[in-house]
Parts: C-alpha cells; sequence; structure tokens
C-alpha cells in the first residue's frame, strides 16, 4: 500500500469574502495563473493516480476554467469546514488505497519538493497515519497551530479562534497540505462541529488518529511557503505575486538567462525562456512569451503573448501584443 500512486484532493470550495470579489478566490491570478493552477501543477509532479478538486462558491466559472485540466470536481453543496468538503470525495476516490493528498487550493507557494518529503516520510512510516507539514513562521496570526507532546510528537492543531494565549504563542503552524491512509474515510465519521466556527476540521483527525492508536507525524518544511501560507485578501494576494515572480526570476537565472537587473524584470509563470537569453533592466514578459536561444530583449521592453525567435533582437522601450520577431540569420 505505501508504494501505491497518490490520489490528491485539493480543496477549492471557498469563498473567499476578504477577496472583495465576486470571482472564487482560486481563480484570482499570481504570477500570471490562478492560484488553483499554481497548485495543481505542484500536484502533478508527484505522479498522482487521480485529482480531485472540491468546488463549491463559484463552481461553474472553476470548472469551466480547468475543463480541460483532467481533474475529477466534486461538490460540496454546503461549506461545512474543511473535514466536510474532504467527506465530499469518498464516492470519488475512497476506493484508491491511498496515500491520500489533502491540498488548499489558495495555497499557490506549495513545492512539489514539500510534496515528496511528505509522501516519502509517509512511505517510510509503511503508509500508517497520517502525514503533515508544518511551518515555523515569524507571525502566526490567523493560522492553525501545531502543539507538541512532551514527545515532541504532534498532539493537536488548534485553530487560533479557539486557542488560549499560550498556543496562540506557537509559531509552528499548519499550512493545509496532509497526506492519509485509507483509514481517513472512517475517521471522518468522528469529526463534529463542536468549535467555535460550528464546522467539521479536518485538523481534528489528528486527534482521531491518536485515538485509533495510529502515528501522527510531522515533516517540516523550510520554503517560501513558510512567508505565505495562504491567500486570503489582495495583500496576501500581492505577496504571493511577489514571492512567484521570485521564485521565478531564480530559476531562470540558474537555467542560463542572463538579467541586467533581476529585481526589476518582471515574469509570468507562463512565459518560456531558452537559454543565452538577455533581459535588459525593467522588461516585463507576459502570457505565452516565447524567447529563443541567443536572444535579447532591450530595457523596459513589455512583451505579451510573443514570439522572439533565436538571437533576435527586441529594442528597449518596445511594447508589443501577439507579434513575432524573427530568428536572426546565421
Amino acid at each position: 500500500m505505501s508504494g501505491a500512486r497518490p490520489t490528491v484532493i485539493v480543496l477549492a470550495a471557498g469563498q473567499g469574502t476578504r477577496m472583495r470579489s465576486r470571482w472564487p478566490k482560486v481563480l484570482h491570478a499570481a504570477a500570471g495563473r490562478p492560484l488553483l493552477d499554481h497548485v495543481l501543477r505542484a500536484a502533478r509532479e508527484v505522479d498522482p493516480e487521480k485529482i480531485a478538486v472540491v468546488v463549491g462558491h463559484g463552481a461553474d466559472a472553476v470548472r469551466r476554467r480547468f475543463a480541460e485540466a483532467g481533474v475529477t470536481f466534486v461538490d460540496q453543496p454546503r461549506q461545512r469546514g474543511t473535514g466536510d468538503a474532504v467527506a465530499c470525495c469518498a464516492a470519488a476516490v475512497a476506493d484508491r488505497p491511498g496515500p491520500f493528498v489533502v491540498l488548499s487550493g489558495d495555497g499557490p507557494l506549495v513545492t512539489p519538493a514539500s510534496l515528496r518529503r511528505a509522501l516519502a516520510a509517509h512511505a517510510a512510516a509503511g503508509g500508517e497515519g497520517m502525514t503533515l507539514v508544518t511551518y515555523e513562521v515569524e507571525d502566526p496570526t490567523g493560522l492553525g497551530r501545531v502543539v507538541r507532546g512532551p514527545d515532541g510528537r504532534v498532539s493537536a492543531i488548534v485553530e487560533e479562534r479557539d486557542a488560549d494565549a499560550a498556543i496562540r504563542s506557537l509559531r509552528e503552524v499548519n499550512p493545509g497540505t496532509y497526506v492519509f491512509d485509507h483509514r481517513l474515510w472512517s475517521l471522518l465519521g468522528e469529526l463534529d462541529d463542536d468549535n467555535a466556527a460550528g464546522e467539521l476540521y479536518l485538523t481534528d483527525l489528528v486527534a482521531a488518529y491518536a485515538r485509533a492508536g495510529l502515528p501522527v507525524r510531522a515533516e517540516r518544511s523550510d520554503d517560501e511557503t513558510r512567508l505565505l501560507v495562504g491567500v486570503n485578501d489582495r495583500a496576501q494576494l500581492a505577496l504571493a505575486d511577489r514571492l512567484l515572480r521570485d521564485r521565478l526570476r531564480r530559476q531562470w537565472l540558474a537555467a542560463g538567462v542572463t538579467m541586467v537587473d533581476p529585481g526589476s524584470v518582471y515574469l509570468d509563470d507562463t512565459v518560456e525562456l531558452a537559454p543565452d537569453v538577455t533581459l535588459g533592466p525593467g522588461v516585463v514578459l507576459a502570457g505565452a512569451t516565447r524567447v529563443g536561444e541567443g536572444a535579447t530583449v532591450g530595457a523596459y521592453a513589455h512583451l505579451t503573448d510573443c514570439t522572439v525567435g533565436a538571437g533576435a533582437r527586441v529594442g528597449p522601450h518596445t511594447v508589443a501584443i501577439g507579434r513575432s520577431f524573427p530568428q536572426l540569420a546565421d
């Protein structure tokens, strides 16, 4: 069982009222992609057998946007909490052997490396119990705190609205990334809504697994997610955008792209660059822009959905949409 391909469940049913928008929260874009798109791309990197996306608020819009994404949509008719959202997936995925990975659709900074580590830790323990990813953050305000016993093991996850002062002082938090064994489906039936929100908390499965004598382990990660666990408002959306674009610049620099002033270059996650491309200060590349090997894009050029051929030169301050810049002749 521990060697089986994972089944991934992505929770994307929330309304996101703090976004102050008619759009579902997971459709808001960061670095040129919807939040949910970033999560699905990370999920695909762990070779899942199936991906189920739980939808609720704005379900039709989410279904349309991801109609070709190869996922199974599951409806959550009433948003009664994360535990209820996962329970809604039983008919769609409970026949799988596990492991079951649960992710938040508003967590665009989740990395494949973090998911692989959690799955590896879960498999190393024989695929039993549950494994969660945690982060230690400077400001845990609003986040569920990870409570450990004297032996260092996780004993509970307490949502802030249900926490006392001692628990609120903890800085290890739960970003909503879990790996469960097949007992998930029976233990979900033990959850109740006796909490400040009147919801079924998925985090209460920590206690349910412990009562069943099953292990609960935590894998502490250290990537950009520690700076932003999830997106709940426009300020956090702006931070997600910045962190994702920082990540993109590092990736392209490592891949052989030259940036004269990296901090001023603005790249969408949908852009493709070849080795030995040179980008001047203030360059903005958006949409489906492709830049060929050895090409140079001059300072403050803004290209959207453009194709720049190998060796081509795009002049400074060029603004273009859907244009092709031909490859230079050898």
